[in-house]
């Protein structure tokens, strides 16, 4: 059966998107949950349209994020925390720390869900952390982490 995707389903499409799946599966799962609509005529076009106005946004969203990722890359971000002796700090430093230190130092809003740090920081020093602000951009911030 040929449907039309509503929204983004891994492993099948983005919305807008013609696809061929199994009966039962655009029966009983897809449609049903408003993932796809049945393909016909006047909805094959409608689709065109999302697909469109998707490429549209998403040209204009990957500008805003390369314009940012010009306004971050090279800044070094100085983040005071206390510490202990041997530079372990009291606690840790997370991504909401990061967001909130890159906010008041360079006035950018980011996401602390698109700061890619694996792990809270527990040390004193400079760490590199890669900032996904698009699917195509990305960016590392230097954060330097220092005793208050």
């Amino acid at each position: 059966m040929k449907v039309i995707l509503q929204k983004e389903i891994d492993k099948l499409g983005t919305p807008g998107e013609v696809v061929t799946v199994a009966d039962g599966y655009a029966r009983n799962y897809l449609v049903p949950r408003g993932l796809a609509i049945k393909a016909t005529k006047g909805v094959v076009q409608q689709g065109e349209a999302m697909r469109r106005n998707r490429q549209a946004r998403d040209a204009r969203d990957r500008e805003a994020a390369q314009a940012l990722a010009d306004q971050l890359s090279g800044k070094r971000i100085e983040l005071r925390a206390r510490a202990g002796e041997g530079g372990r700090l009291f606690g840790s430093v997370t991504s909401a720390d990061v967001v909130d230190a890159v906010r008041t130092q360079t006035g950018v809003e980011l996401d602390r869900r698109k700061t890619q740090l694996a792990e809270p920081l527990k040390e004193l020093g400079p760490a590199e952390i890669p900032v996904k602000l698009h699917s195509d951009v990305e960016v590392t911030l230097t954060v330097d982490v220092v005793p208050e």
